[in-house]
């Protein structure tokens, strides 16, 4: 079953097998009592989507270190399938959505967040695709940890486990941005510095912008008379990456991203 995203926040900063009581209501994991058919969810729908923020670096977790695979890159492997249900439902995973066990999606160890497989279960032949949003089954010889609506898809959650072949489906990235998702996506900023003068920041702000060749963000923190300056928005996160490593390079080694949702405009 899947280990929580607190167990990894702590030890690593994502899923514990024996995770607290005082995160979970319950101390193990099962189906609800009752719930409405899982006959009619369809499989997860890949789009490309930007890398998530969190979740995405490798870790050591028991003594074993977890490098990520590049999302680029083919990707498949055989092991055996578990799932994860009630006990988490309602909770975080490791890139910080909220685990739905009525949604198509998974965890695994490695694979990039978010990202796109099709599971096959190798009993039957039964196929779904899923969104890996979490991170997980941390138990030998198990390789990926299904929602219960996938796990009834492919015929899992009677036996507790099945062995299944999973394949990354690997989705291109539009050339136009708006594209990316059908929900609202993040913009990005890369932070580089505040001051306290209005003028100064001004200043600074044209010189950025020369510097850079790139939007300048200039914006007053709510309590206090402090301007940020920030490059983007960026709706590329790898952009976004790489005017910070640009920055933290040169003068402004602090440099950070940080996000915020954008509205998009609703269509005509």
């Amino acid at each position: 079953m899947r280990i929580s995203p607190l167990f990894l926040v702590l030890i690593l900063a994502g899923c514990s097998s024996t995770p607290s009581n005082e995160r979970y209501d319950l101390a193990d994991d099962v189906a609800p009592e009752s719930s409405p058919t899982l006959d009619h969810i369809e499989d997860a729908q890949p789009r490309y989507e930007p890398l998530s923020l969190a979740g995405n670096k490798d870790y050591t977790l028991r003594g074993k270190h977890y490098q990520i695979e590049q999302a680029d890159q083919p990707f498949v492997e055989q092991g055996d399938a578990s799932w994860y249900g009630q006990k988490f439902h309602g909770h975080k995973t490791s890139n910080g959505e909220i685990y739905d066990m009525y949604s198509m999606t998974a965890a695994h160890k490695t694979l990039p967040l978010p990202s796109y497989v099709k599971v096959t279960n190798t009993n039957n032949g039964k196929t779904a695709v899923v969104r890996v949003n979490d991170r997980g089954p941390f138990h030998d010889g198990r390789i990926i940890d299904l929602s219960m609506a996938a796990a009834a898809r492919l015929d899992v959650i009677k036996h507790g486990t099945a062995p299944v072949k999973i394949e990354l489906i690997q989705v291109a990235k539009p050339d136009n941005p708006n594209e990316w998702q059908s929900a609202n996506p993040n913009f990005y900023f890369v932070q580089l510095a505040a001051v306290t003068d209005a003028g100064k920041a001004e200043q600074i702000a044209q010189q950025l912008e020369k510097e850079f060749g790139t939007a300048i963000d200039l914006k007053k923190a709510d309590s206090a008379e402090i301007y940020r300056l920030r490059l983007g928005p960026y709706i590329d996160r790898d952009e976004a990456i790489a005017h910070r490593d640009k920055a933290k390079a040169g003068r402004y080694p602090q440099a950070f991203i940080i996000t915020s949702k954008r509205e998009l405009e609703p269509k005509s």
